[in-house]
């Protein structure tokens, strides 16, 4: 009986199965889309504003077919064919809640059902509801209710499927007809057979994703039209409609199916499901192939994941995938399988390439390094950029020895290298770091950092730009913490993440004249929140840098002088701290003087304030640079007085204007006897030098009130004013 079955009569059997096909195949696009949706959350590293989010909605919408909509505690987004099917525009639906949109009968069912699913509470998975038009027309679907829990809230997503009536066919209305011309009219690719496989149907769409007339399909087996193979390795996969005979069962193809057009040579990601067609005897009359085009959307995918794991300006895999792939190196070696080396990469003489021709030039030659290593390597390492002029380089399956040897070519090609931008020539070099994984290698982060610290061992060397990490080198082992701060600084200064603060200073006596009104402070922003110097002046101490940043601070003080961000009453002056190696950098005295003439700020509205052990530790650098500056008509101010008493008779002869008192006296200074009359001697010391006095560190009511009464000039402290952003000018 299956032999003598007519074209019409399949048809007519398949599309009774196209609802349910269709309904499987929306199924597995949603659960992508919404898979799709997910990555990208987790790819951000913040979280979005909510009006981002909705925007982000209606884009996943839009690439829906089926109707859909975005529900909070309103209607945030539907797209057009929600809006086609109920028959009411989106502008209408958008702002509205769901259950003012049903027929009365439903209104409840439904409210119950969004806050169920808002709430993320177990519910019913389908909710039938009913929508009128303004003309009446009553449309009934079937709602699926998928929560979604976003950085913003929780939203659901409602997909809708429309629920037509069933009735046979009147005699004489052409039903097989009809049936064809539907499935001629369906968007997804549609093929059947019969019962030996041979091809005996083939709708519009199909014709148009494989390349195949129907002409020229009818009467040939499947296999001999279509194959399958998959995307990444080219494996042939089996042929679905032969499974689906062999199986009496329904097949669905892997997601990374590719089909070839054997004919054509055309190639398409498809996503394909063969379902058997039964007679009304239940045996196998043919085989009814599904065809869903989901190249587009594997192109996206494939797109979002090249972006989360590479570099944009070099094209490498970034820290994060780099850090992935070293994960899974690090676990082969701990099986005992195979050894991995890591490089870590740090490039020398960058910085004189941005400082002096800009940041497009510095991105230019990082793309031409990231290529120049890249050729140095094999083709099975990695490499990546871990972030600035920073690369790591990972060799798989790579011996020590020869790994030195790479590292060798690396060094090499980068130490010979010139980049030519404009009118410049720039020669730059590398420090590597190598480390190797064993069996006995720790965490992920304590490989990093022993790479860091190989790398920083070999920039100290000099000779010898190349460095094996060694578990017992104590040197490179002690400055493990303080190369992450190396780094970060590196950037602030680079990319400015370095913020001025300002604390108000106050007379304590009502109408007394000059003294400083208020002191700038540096503060390091790392991830949006600010970073005490306390926490990295040891670091930019030890790696030579606070030289760098009180340049920094200096500029950006007189700048906002200039601009009017810091306003000072007339006579004030605005305190600026010096460093000790500052102090003992020969070329600072000549900078503040061209930075005070290139900003026109006046010599008297700047106090610079400098410790008494810094003052002591470079006495005749201090002195010359106190005698210029403070004969131009700048203040000074100094610091922490009392820290070290016992080079009083140096500082006695040095022409200062303030002495402030350190905050460890200011303590408390209203019980603590002791204090006071620490506090009562540096007063009594300050007043014979006739040196005015400032008081740091006033916490409480109590020590303003005992600082006025012991005769200090002014105080500085939470009490008064705590340090606060600078404001930019108005």
């Amino acid at each position: 009986m299956a032999d003598r079955m007519t074209v019409p009569v399949i048809a007519a059997m398949a599309f009774a199965i196209v609802a349910a096909l269709l309904a499987g195949l929306a199924l597995v696009q949603r659960r992508k889309l919404r898979q799709l949706a997910d990555q990208s959350e987790t790819a951000k590293p913040q979280p979005v504003a909510a009006g981002n989010s909705v925007n982000g909605a209606r884009t996943m919408l839009s690439a829906m077919r089926e109707p859909a909509l975005l529900h909070g505690e309103r209607i945030e987004a539907v797209n057009d064919a929600f809006a086609r099917t109920v028959g009411i525009p989106a502008p209408d639906l958008v702002g509205r809640s769901l259950d003012e949109l049903v027929t009365g009968e439903y209104a409840q069912l439904t409210t119950l059902a969004v806050s169920r699913a808002l709430a993320g509470e177990a519910g019913p998975g389908l909710v039938e509801v009913e929508f009128a038009d303004a003309h009446g027309q009553v449309t009934r679907l079937e709602l699926t209710a998928n929560p979604l829990k976003e950085a913003t809230g929780r939203r659901v997503l409602f997909t809708a499927e429309e629920m037509l009536p069933r009735r046979e066919a009147a005699a004489g209305e052409g039903a097989p007809e009809r049936s064809q011309l539907a499935l001629d009219s369906l968007g997804e690719g549609l093929l059947t057979t019969d019962a030996h496989g041979i091809v005996d149907y083939i709708n519009r769409s199909a014709e148009l994703l494989t390349g195949i007339r129907r002409e020229d399909a009818i009467g040939r087996p499947f296999g001999a039209l279509i194959g399958f193979v998959d995307e990444h390795d080219r494996r042939p996969l089996p042929d679905p409609v032969e499974q689906c005979l062999g199986a009496g069962s329904r097949v669905n193809l892997g997601r990374r199916a590719l089909l070839i057009a054997r004919m054509s040579g055309n190639e398409l990601g498809i996503e394909a499901t063969a379902s058997p067609i039964r007679g009304a005897s239940g045996d196998i009359a043919g085989v009814a192939v599904m065809l869903h085009d989901v190249s587009e959307l594997r192109g996206i995918t494939q797109q979002m994941s090249y972006q989360a794991s590479h570099d944009a300006l070099t094209g490498l895999v970034n820290r994060r995938e780099f850090e992935r792939r070293l994960q899974e190196a690090l676990e082969v070696a701990r099986g005992g399988r195979q050894a991995h080396v890591m490089c870590y990469l740090d490039l020398d003489r960058f910085k004189a390439v941005n400082d002096t021709s800009g940041h497009l030039a510095g991105d230019n030659m990082l793309r031409e390094v990231a290529a120049l290593i890249r050729e140095a390597v094999r083709d099975s390492d990695t490499v990546a950029r871990l972030g600035g002029d920073e690369f790591g380089v990972l060799l798989v399956g790579c011996p020590l020895e020869k790994a030195r040897q790479i590292a060798d070519d690396v060094w090499r090609a980068i130490s010979e290298y010139r980049f030519v931008w404009k009118d410049r020539i720039f020669s730059v070099g590398v420090s590597i770091g190598l480390v190797e994984l064993t069996g006995e290698s720790n965490s992920l982060e304590e490989i990093m950092n022993a790479a860091d610290s190989a790398c920083y061992v070999a920039k100290k060397q000099g000779d010898s730009h190349i460095h094996v990490y060694s578990s017992h080198d104590e040197a490179v082992a002690r400055s493990r913490g303080e190369i992450h701060w190396l780094q970060r600084l590196q950037a602030a200064l680079r990319d400015g993440f370095f913020e001025l603060y300002i604390q108000p200073i106050e007379p304590t006596r009502p109408g007394s004249t000059g003294g400083p009104a208020m002191e700038v402070f540096v503060r390091l922003h790392d991830e949006g929140q600010p970073v005490q110097p306390a926490e990295f002046f040891p670091a930019a101490e030890r790696y030579r840098l606070m030289s760098l940043i009180d340049r920094w601070v200096l500029s950006s003080a007189l700048a906002a002088l200039t601009a009017g961000a810091i306003r000072l009453p007339p006579g004030r002056s605005l305190s600026i701290n010096v460093s000790g190696q500052t102090l003992a950098d020969a070329t600072f005295l000549e900078f503040v003087v061209d930075e005070l003439d290139r900003t026109g700020v006046q010599p008297p509205q700047i106090c610079f304030e400098v410790s008494e052990t810094s003052v002591i530790a470079n006495l005749e650098q201090a002195r010359r640079f106190i005698d210029v500056l403070h004969g131009m008509g700048c203040r000074f101010a100094l610091d922490d007085f009392g820290s070290d008493l016992g080079g009083f008779a140096n500082l006695k002869t040095l022409p200062m204007d303030y002495v402030k008192i350190g905050g460890e006296f200011m303590r408390d200074l209203g019980r603590d006897s002791v204090n006071q009359a620490m506090v009562s001697a540096v007063v009594g010391m300050a007043r014979t030098l006739n040196f005015r006095l400032v008081a740091e560190q006033i916490e409480d009511l109590a020590a303003l009130e005992a600082a006025r009464a012991m005769g200090i000039d002014f105080v500085q402290g939470h009490a008064i004013g705590r340090p606060r952003p600078l404001a930019p000018a108005a």
